[in-house]
């Protein structure tokens, strides 16, 4: 597959294991290699922002070097602030204080940037951009990467919103829609991986007033194993190229293992900088 100008970046979710993402991004921004079009969702959305706004390595400061040293991971903060993440930490002090987010140089670029969330109300994915307001493209994300059942319902324009992953955990065909016949595509689980989990119908009593998003929940895994297979079908046409771990992941969605977090960065830097050599990409 030739990559040129029109070639799409796809950044699937994955909670903690997003930091393999953050390894290829930082690979690329090493090399001022960057994508014309990107689309992401949870986790990716938030290495996508410090990716879209120039930053290399942000998101590998706020996902393993603060990790232990803020503690932002915890059942306290689900008690505290309805979220097992510390949102207060995670979407005010670290962009704005802490870790300082770019906002200019993000606008500059983030036309061509589209986060995925889950509207609870239709229970389907919508796919967010913004350009200018520093607040709402905080708020995106935040929704974007809200997990069910462990993060509050964030409003975005007056809509209820959780995770994009809910619904468009890969979202290639979103890229596709929006006029990208091939992408490059960074997955945060090895080749072969189908999700053994079981779905289950969610009961009422559960988000009560969003039935379609219960049905959404309901069917979350198959959706999900679905969707790789439709990945090694456009692979395998030459449609997309895959970055991807190389074995299991041991990294769990709320891992709080340093080393294991650590180990699964420098693999993603590494298959990055590879990537990048093998298509002849370096730009500097």
């Amino acid at each position: 597959m030739q990559i040129d100008g029109n070639t799409g970046l796809v950044l699937e979710g994955g909670g903690m294991r997003g930091v393999f993402t953050s390894g290829v991004l930082d690979a690329f921004m090493k090399y001022d290699v960057y994508f014309g079009y990107v689309v992401a969702v949870s986790a990716g959305a938030c290495n996508g922002m410090s990716y879209i706004s120039r930053q290399p390595r942000r998101a590998r400061i706020s996902n393993i070097d603060y990790l232990t040293r803020y503690n932002y991971i915890g059942l306290r903060h689900l008690v505290t602030q309805g979220c097992i993440f510390d949102q207060k930490l995670l979407y005010d002090k670290f962009p704005n204080e802490f870790i300082p987010f770019d906002f200019d140089t993000y606008f500059k670029y983030s036309d061509h940037f589209e986060m995925v969330t889950t509207n609870c109300d239709t229970g389907r994915s919508m796919y967010l951009t913004e350009t200018s307001d520093h607040q709402r493209a905080l708020d995106v994300v935040r929704a974007s990467s809200s997990l069910p059942y462990v993060s509050k319902i964030v409003p975005i324009d007056g809509i209820p919103m959780l995770d994009g992953g809910i619904v468009d955990s890969i979202p290639v065909m979103r890229a596709m829609e929006m006029g990208h016949s091939r992408n490059v595509l960074v997955l945060t689980r090895n080749k072969g991986y189908r999700s053994r989990e079981r779905d289950h119908k969610v009961p009422r009593f559960i988000y009560k007033n969003y039935p379609r998003l219960r049905v959404a929940l309901s069917h979350r895994i198959k959706a999900y194993n679905e969707q790789l297979d439709l990945v090694d079908r456009l692979e395998e046409s030459g449609q997309v190229l895959c970055i991807r771990p190389q074995k299991p992941v041991e990294v769990g969605r709320i891992e709080k293992d340093v080393n294991k977090l650590e180990a699964l960065y420098e693999e993603g830097y590494e298959l990055g900088e590879q990537f990048v050599m093998r298509y002849n990409l370096r730009r500097n």
